[in-house]
């Protein structure tokens, strides 16, 4: 198959938040160019981006999957839907022995609980001792397999043909997410997915300084000879122009995949319906840490989208220098411009003109430095159509 990567880029400003804390409960930052910048983590936009697929019905459920350390939980759930003759209890039970049979994790109750439960109460649920990312078909087949061995379950699984089902049924079928992001079984490291997104840490074009507010809250019950606060605190807090960068393998999320997710499904159609979905998702996604605190609702000033076989090229590099503000100019007119003069030079050095394909989405006067930079669509679904339709079209070409 041919190599086909995906590069996403955007410029997003984001007013007064904090979208990502440290330890300590400041916004996260990191030193770029020599001086600090306003950072957001890789996970926090993936974690953001999984769940735009799922508030925004990007996919559809049964396309996604689930990551828990309650894995007996979601499975038994699963089980008794099967069949509502099978127990709580018992379901439980088959659960547990069908994800160990699996992934080679050991599923039992986590003894910090098992010590707390009351006497005469039952033991609380088992699980898993890391966060497990299974799909929703691979959960439906373990469920089905469960079922079949219910009787014993033990010596269903010493069969080792049903031991083999089991674990294919965990490595087989992958959801859309489990397919970009990847997954890690510790236990097991022949059933791990390598992620087929990498997903930058967003940092400011500009050096960043964190501030802290400090707010009082006003006790209603609080009667005129009773002054003052109810409490008092303090919350970190950051403004930013942020250069946010993703990379996508089309041909790893492709292998991920496998045949479809579908039955008699062509390759393509899966393969372009995840690629719609993470850009979209990507691009339209926003972390939410307190955001009932800045409300700081804002989508990208400008996306930019490159379609290449070359390897991946981030351009970060062109905001080593951080921006000054300029008589109060604000930040985003200089970056577009410094992309604009950027990119060119970038794929005149390292990209291949011929086999590389743009598209850019922007939005206001400040970014029109970046107008013909590739091709210009008037949304964002006009973008992600045209893009998928190119994937689909590079996917079908002979190797």
């Amino acid at each position: 198959m041919i190599r086909i990567f995906l590069d996403v880029h955007a410029l997003q400003t984001v007013p007064p938040s904090n979208l990502n804390r440290d330890d300590t409960g400041a916004p996260k930052t990191a030193i770029y160019g020599g001086v600090p910048r306003a950072r957001v983590s890789s996970q926090a936009w993936k974690r953001a981006t999984r769940g735009y697929f799922k508030d925004e019905n990007l996919l559809d459920p049964s396309d996604l999957g689930v990551r828990t350390k309650k894995v007996a939980e979601v499975l038994a759930e699963r089980i008794t839907g099967l069949d509502s003759g099978i127990e709580q209890k018992h379901a439980l039970a088959l659960a547990a022995a069908l994800i160990e049979a699996a992934t080679g994790s050991k599923i039992e109750v986590p003894k910090r609980k098992a010590d707390a439960a009351k006497d005469g109460v039952d033991a609380p649920a088992p699980e898993s001792k890391y966060l497990m990312f299974l799909s929703s078909r691979q959960l439906d087949n373990l469920a089905a397999l469960a079922v079949e061995g219910a009787a014993d379950i033990k010596m269903w699984l010493k069969d080792r043909d049903n031991k083999a089902r089991a674990k294919q049924a965990a490595d087989t079928r992958h959801s859309v997410d489990v397919a970009l992001f990847g997954r890690m079984v510790a236990d097991s490291a022949d059933i791990n997915v390598d992620a087929a997104v990498q997903v930058a840490h967003a940092i400011s074009v500009h050096r960043a300084e964190t501030e802290s507010d400090y707010y009082t809250a006003v006790d209603d019950h609080n009667t005129d000879a009773e002054p003052g606060a109810g409490m008092i605190g303090t919350v970190d807090f950051n403004s930013a122009t942020l250069y946010r960068y993703a990379a996508l393998s089309v041909h790893q999320l492709a292998d991920n995949l496998g045949k479809g997710l579908r039955e008699n499904e062509p390759l393509t159609t899966p393969v372009r319906r995840a690629v719609e979905a993470f850009v979209h998702g990507f691009v339209a996604s926003l972390p939410t840490g307190k955001i009932n605190t800045f409300g700081h609702h804002t989508l990208p000033d400008a996306v930019i989208v490159k379609l290449r076989t070359t390897r991946p090229i981030s351009f970060v590099a062109a905001f080593e220098e951080p921006i000054g503000s300029q008589n109060g100019a604000g930040h985003v007119r200089e970056a577009s411009g410094r992309l604009a003069q950027f990119i060119p030079d970038i794929e005149r050095a390292y990209g291949d003109e011929d086999s590389t394909l743009t598209w850019l989405l922007r939005v206001g006067p400040n970014t029109e430095k970046l107008s013909g930079i590739g091709e210009e669509a008037a949304n964002l679904r006009e973008l992600v159509t045209s893009l998928g339709q190119a994937v689909a079209e590079r996917l079908d070409k002979p190797a």
